[in-house]
């Protein structure tokens, strides 16, 4: 056989796009363990078909909102500065296929920190389900591909300026490669805080000063030194534990 040399495929051009966006983060990894009994026993008690990743981007919002100076945005250069929402808009990234091609696709889920759990789960089984040429959430990614990749880098830079980046990227980004047997991934989502949920599966811990054997879920949070320093992303990354340990009920009640 011999060795081949093309183009990347047009389906992925919005990919590399964002990708040299990204470069310009600082990017610092943190991870945890979250145990998972409280969440898994709500999954069945509530007979609904609620999603992991939709009980995690959840507690993000909640989370978040709790700490504004995390939930913000970097740019300039000669000029720094920093774009702070009063509002988390979680964006989210999913595996899906266009045209024969598998590429990764994001979407903004808006005002995660006031939507419902059930709501979430919609606006994820709509993303996932649905028809990516058609859903209007990915109408950006199919101009991008469309495009002269020269024009692509312009127009990304542009549709993505500080004010308005909360709207293609949002404020946090969540992702996810739980369906596989991966423990921990770090990965930089173009915002100030990125969580990575990785697969749940039964592990010794300690209770009570006894081992037993619980479900745990791997967590870990990259964030861009350039918005924030490591104590307050520990921070966020241990409340958001703590969060996703209680009961839901209990969570509800202290927000």
């Amino acid at each position: 056989m011999s060795v081949t040399v093309g183009p990347v495929p047009r389906q992925r051009r919005h990919t590399l796009h964002f990708l040299a966006h990204a470069r310009a983060a600082s990017p610092v990894h943190l991870g945890a363990e979250v145990d998972a009994t409280a969440l898994l026993a709500d999954r069945v008690a509530t007979g609904r078909a609620t999603s992991v990743v939709t009980y995690v981007i959840h507690s993000v919002g909640r989370v978040l909102a709790r700490y504004p100076d995390a939930n913000a945005a970097y740019g300039g250069l000669l000029r720094p500065r920093l774009v702070r929402c009063p509002f988390v808009d979680v964006k989210v990234t999913l595996d899906r296929e266009i045209a024969g091609t598998r590429v990764v696709l994001s979407a903004v889920l808006p005002d995660a920190d006031r939507a419902s759990r059930l709501f979430l789960q919609h606006r994820l089984d709509r993303l996932v389900t649905g028809d990516p040429s058609r859903l209007p959430d990915f109408a950006g990614a199919r101009a991008l591909q469309r495009m002269p990749f020269p024009a692509g880098r312009l127009a990304f830079a542009l549709a993505n300026r500080l004010p308005e980046r909360h709207r293609r990227l949002g404020t946090v980004a969540v992702t996810s490669l739980g369906h596989r047997r991966v423990r921990t991934f770090f990965s930089s989502g173009g915002t100030a805080l990125t969580i990575g949920v990785g697969h749940i599966e039964r592990r010794p811990l300690i209770r009570g000063g006894e081992i037993t054997a619980a479900p745990v879920l791997p967590l870990s949070l990259t964030f861009d030194h350039r918005v924030l320093d490591g104590a307050l992303a520990a921070d966020v990354l241990d409340d958001l534990v703590s969060t996703l340990e209680r009961s839901p009920e209990s969570a509800d009640a202290v927000r």
